[in-house]
Order: C-alpha cells, then structure tokens, then sequence
C-alpha cells in the first residue's frame, strides 16, 4: 500500500516546490489615488452658531485640506486625504498607499477604498461600517480619516 501512495507524494512535493519557485516575492509599491464623485445633491442643514464667538481666523466656508496620519493596516500602509468647504467633506483620496504589491491586498483595496469613499461622503464624518472581508483595510481607512477629520477640527 506505501508503494502506491510514494509516487503521489514525491508528486505533491514537486508541485508545491515548482509553486514555491514561482513565486515572486519583490515587493512594489502602489499609489492608488481614489476619489469620491461629486455627489449629486448635498442636503445642508441648518445650524444656529452665536455670532459674538470667533474659534478661528479662517472664514468657515473657506477650502481646506487635510491628509490623516498614515496607518499600517496589517496588508502595508496608507493616508487619507480630505477636502473640506466648511464643515462640509467635499472630496476624500488615498494618496498614500502601499501594500508591498501584496496581489491579494491590491484587490481588496481597489474593491473596497471606492466604497468606504462612498460610505464616508454619504456619512460626512468617519463613521461608517467596513467593508466585509476587508476590515483591516476598513480599520485603517477610518483611522486616518479620522486624524484628518480632528486635524480640519470637524
């Protein structure tokens, strides 16, 4: 019976070692820009702030920008970026990305940055759910647009 199954495992280790050396192992860095659509329409809600109170020196509709602190999310690391007008986040990027051209994180990423872009516009803050079976790439994107959001101080 052991003479049987020796040629299907000596098989087997071949074909793993011929996997083994096919892979490739370099590592690329990947800049991924991603950024929201215009939104369509943009609901505002009125908010009564006294008059007599001056926080900043900055007018509140001027345009500002901000890019989050970068987080490594377990697959490499990555930064947002957000534009604001007002308290209002008009464009969200990923100007920082880099997963070590990780095949697998790569498709996670350009599957779910689109979304929690999406889900953070529509939200207009960082709370938003993750994308299921991509939470450590979720975890990080809410992380950094946080630290931007606190940074523009919204």
């Amino acid at each position: 019976m052991t003479t049987r199954r020796t040629p299907m495992v000596v098989l087997g280790t071949l074909v793993g070692l011929v996997a083994i050396g096919s892979f490739r192992a370099s590592p690329a860095a990947l800049s991924m820009t991603t950024t929201a659509p215009a939104p369509t329409s943009v609901t505002a809600t009125s908010r009564t702030t006294p008059t007599s109170t001056n926080h900043s020196t900055t007018t509140p509709s001027a345009v500002r920008s901000q890019t989050g602190s970068t987080v490594n999310y377990n697959y490499g690391t990555l930064a947002v970026s957000v534009t604001v007008q007002g308290k209002t986040i008009t464009n969200i990027s990923v100007p920082s990305l880099n997963d070590g051209g990780n095949s697998y994180s790569q498709s996670l990423d350009s599957m779910s940055i689109p979304i929690l872009t999406k889900e953070a516009m529509a939200a207009q803050s960082a709370s938003i759910q993750s994308v299921s079976g991509a939470s450590y790439t979720s975890a990080g994107f809410i992380q950094s647009l946080q630290s931007a959001l606190t940074a523009l101080g919204i």
